[in-house]
């Protein structure tokens, strides 16, 4: 069976992410179209994958309008631009590996779902945490029965000080004007897996949340609008010259937009790129801190948190009428607490992968959804874990929600929220 061709638009990291993962197993995937336009990253991907100079673009509009020259389109432009070629790359019959969010426009992000499925074409949203081995493990235990029925849930995503003053502070993703609100763009995973793990419709949608601290009124007297011209900055655990000194890893790849850049590189970024600018003097707006309650039908509660004061991952407490099960990403195993017993028993979790973010290929989950592509498109999938387009943007809408909760400081109804959706297509 010759292999799925693949066209990538967006080459950034999470684009070379995926393609860098097909280009492991070759015999399911081949790369052969590159729409970027950062000259660095296009050379990236024309050399490693050996990509004809004809089926290199700046833009995704000439990639296709070359026809339908592949089977999968991987789409991982910036939030506002997915819709578009999404859209077009549908039309020509493509499917997809869609970056999430599907648009931080919701009536766009049903249209996408609508349209893949008059189509017939599989659009896969990179809700990566589904294919983590942790999450997987956690899925079947619930639906064993390992806890009885499910009565609540309380997860907490610890988003990190580093990351939030790397991408929502600092990054491409700081200000919901230009890529989405916070509850969309980090912790639409969380509000899917939530979904995926109730396995219930969500009712009613409450949220508080506000941006606090990364804002003028902390920055420390005497610091500089830049890291490098701060004289306070040694005091600072977001001097961005400690945070970007290696010429090699994500942060400083991000910083200068180059797939191996030098010192130099790393020196302009600090002097001319937001990266390098004050964490208190930067134009971001979204949230540091963000609590969303969720009612699903059966009256199953949900307590979500998500915060950017610690160091980082993601734990749940999930309880139910015969026990409860207690769970880190950080770790290798989780506990079972059984009423019946009174005993705590440590489960194992099948190739685990300790961590939950990008610096770890989310916990197995790039590899498993990559994975999973593939055995939907040949047809030998049989897990439980992929939704198809219309699902993600269902749990899209629980985002949505909780972003219109948390600026109107009112309960959502989901069903009058979801249908005002519609309405408006």
């Amino acid at each position: 069976m010759e292999p799925y061709r693949v066209i990538v638009i967006g080459g950034g990291l999470r684009g070379r992410t995926y393609a860098d993962i097909m280009l492991t197993m070759p015999e399911k995937f081949k790369v052969v179209g590159i729409a970027e336009p950062i000259e660095d990253r296009r050379r990236y991907f024309a050399e490693t994958f050996d990509i004809p100079a004809e089926n290199c673009f700046e833009d995704w509009r000439p990639l296709l309008a070359k026809g339908k020259i592949a089977d999968v389109a991987i789409i991982a432009t910036m939030d506002r631009d997915h819709f578009e070629p999404s859209v077009e790359a549908i039309n020509l019959g493509y499917h997809l590996l869609l970056e999430k969010p599907i648009s931080p426009v919701p009536a766009e992000s049903i249209r996408v779902a609508q349209l893949a499925e008059e189509k017939g074409v599989h659009v896969l949203v990179c809700h990566v945490l589904r294919f983590t081995p942790f999450f997987v493990r956690l899925k079947q235990l619930i639906d064993d029965g390992a806890i009885g029925d499910l009565q609540s849930i309380v997860h907490s995503e610890y988003v990190g000080n580093v990351h939030q003053s790397h991408s929502f502070v600092r990054g491409n993703w700081c200000n919901s004007e230009k890529s989405s609100p916070m509850i969309l763009q980090e912790s639409c995973h969380d509000m899917d897996i939530l979904q995926w793990l109730v396995g219930r419709e969500c009712r009613y949608v409450q949220s508080f949340g506000s941006l606090s601290y990364f804002c003028e009124k902390y920055k420390p007297e005497g610091a500089a609008d830049r890291c490098i011209d701060c004289s306070v900055r040694d005091n600072c655990p977001y001097n961005a010259i400690e945070l970007y000194p290696a010429e090699e890893g994500w942060f400083p790849c991000a910083a200068t937009k180059k797939i191996h850049p030098t010192k130099e590189d790393i020196d302009l970024a600090l002097r001319e790129s937001d990266y390098g600018r004050c964490v208190f003097s930067s134009d971001n707006n979204v949230v540091d801190h963000q609590v969303v309650n969720l009612e699903f039908e059966d009256g199953i509660t949900v307590a979500f948190t998500m915060a950017a004061f610690n160091k980082g991952g993601r734990e749940m407490k999930i309880m139910g009428t015969k026990g409860e099960i207690t769970a880190k990403m950080s770790e290798t195993t989780m506990e079972l607490y059984s009423f019946d017993t009174k005993e705590t028993t440590e489960v194992p979790i099948l190739d685990a992968q300790a961590g939950d973010n990008i610096l770890n290929g989310h916990g197995g989950g790039d590899n498993g959804i990559v994975n999973a592509l593939y055995e939907l498109l040949s047809g030998t999938y049989h897990g439980n874990n992929i939704c198809n387009a219309m699902r993600s943007a269902e749990n899209h809408i629980i985002a949505y929600a909780a972003e219109e909760s948390r600026k109107n400081h009112q309960t959502v109804n989901m069903k009058d929220f979801r249908s005002d959706i519609y309405a408006n297509l």
